[in-house]
């Protein structure tokens, strides 16, 4: 009987080093889909072996699970010092030097010197710790430096700068600073300046001065605060303008209400007026009079 070229051919032998791994569930159905892009898939069951045309070299099975181990980078520093731990440095480098110029400009260069940037938030910060302390010197000296390296001219820096000088006793420094600031932000200047130079001059007894400010402030538009026009009805009061006076309170009369911040809510305030003028005429009314005085006793004594 004739055999088929066949049923003559020796069926190749496996190498039973390369036989196929059973597979999870999960990943057959993925394996088996049908290579025209369709949706089939071929029912197989977890443990069976797949059929030999199907090729399985696009599939990479990862020994090694979890992830992937991190090293330290070269370059970066497992240290790092913060903001604030670099303001306080910088108060501890000041605060034990004498009052020299070059002295404490040469602490605070070698403070920056190896800086890639300039550290102004350190340094706003350790301006802050100053101001609490009161170190009004040490304040002056940091931001006329932080000025002259270019750095920080904002309008905080310079109330700071300004309420420094003024609490140090710097008259003179403090009004052409003022002026300065005047001439180059005219209309954009914040009422927080104005309110700072018109109480210094209040306290000093400088009353034209004090005038002249808060004619600047009528001029650019700028509403006062009610500790101003209190300030400046007491200077009236005081000189006997009461003409003025008057066209002042008329002009910003005395708030009904005000709001205040408790417990970070804000609070709308009944504000009662001043009893100033109230208790004077009450005196003036309460107290007789010399001339009276000097009658009742003269009849007395005829009497």
């Amino acid at each position: 009987m004739e055999t088929s070229w066949r049923a003559s051919r020796p069926r190749p032998v496996r190498n039973p080093q390369r036989s196929p791994t059973p597979l999870s569930s999960h990943l057959i159905p993925l394996l088996l889909r049908s290579p025209r892009g369709g949706d089939r898939t071929f029912a197989a069951k977890a443990g069976d072996d797949l059929p030999r045309r199907t090729r399985l070299h696009s599939v990479v099975v990862c020994g090694a699970r979890g992830p992937r181990p991190r090293y330290p980078r070269v370059w970066k520093t497992d240290k790092r010092i913060g903001t604030v731990a670099k303001s306080q440095k910088l108060v501890t480098c000041i605060k034990g030097l004498s009052n020299v110029k070059e002295e404490v400009y040469g602490a605070l260069d070698s403070f920056v010197a190896w800086e890639l940037e300039f550290p102004l938030i350190a340094v706003k910060k350790a301006l802050n710790t100053l101001e609490d302390e009161k170190e009004w010197k040490r304040i002056i000296q940091v931001i006329k430096w932080m000025f002259n390296k270019g750095q920080g001219k904002t309008m905080g820096s310079y109330y700071t700068l300004l309420n420094a000088l003024i609490e140090d006793g710097r008259i003179e420094e403090a009004e052409e600073l003022f002026a300065k600031i005047f001439s180059r932000y005219m209309e954009g200047l914040p009422r927080t300046f104005f309110m700072k130079i018109i109480s210094m001059h209040y306290s000093l007894g400088s009353y034209q001065k004090m005038f002249e400010v808060f004619a600047d402030m009528e001029e650019l538009g700028v509403r006062p605060d009610r500790s101003i026009v209190r300030m400046l009805g007491k200077v009236f009061r005081k000189l006997e303008m009461l003409d003025k006076y008057e066209k002042l309170h008329q002009k910003y009369p005395p708030p009904k209400f005000e709001y205040r911040y408790i417990k970070g809510k804000r609070i709308r305030i009944r504000v009662y007026p001043d009893d100033d003028s109230t208790e004077e005429a009450t005196k003036s009314d309460s107290e007789p009079d010399t001339d009276e005085l000097e009658v009742v006793e003269s009849t007395n004594l005829d009497n």
